[in-house]
């Protein structure tokens, strides 16, 4: 695994564990805004993973797509990246 990708990991595993005291915090009924701060902070690590992924899908996938002969490949490629992107700005 790449360092790019254990990062990525390190991020996700920071999220999941504050989402577990997210929902511990509702079930212990906690102040709502030291709950929002949290999952916050989860979002802000799930956003920074998810920019981590497009870096290194680009510096790795796409650019071998890009530099192949396959037309069609290529396409698919774009579209997939539009694709997602468009999905992370919903």
């Amino acid at each position: 695994m790449s360092k790019q990708k254990q990062k990525t990991l390190i991020n996700f595993k920071k999220a999941q564990s504050l989402i577990s005291k997210i929902l511990k915090m509702i079930e212990n009924d906690e102040y709502c805004i030291n709950i929002m701060q949290q999952n916050l902070a989860a979002l802000g690590l799930l956003k920074s993973a998810h920019q981590m992924l497009m870096e290194n899908h680009l510096n790795t996938c796409f650019m071998n797509a890009m530099s192949g002969k396959s037309e069609k490949k290529k396409k698919e490629m774009v579209a997939e990246i539009l694709k997602v992107t468009k999905l992370f700005n919903k």
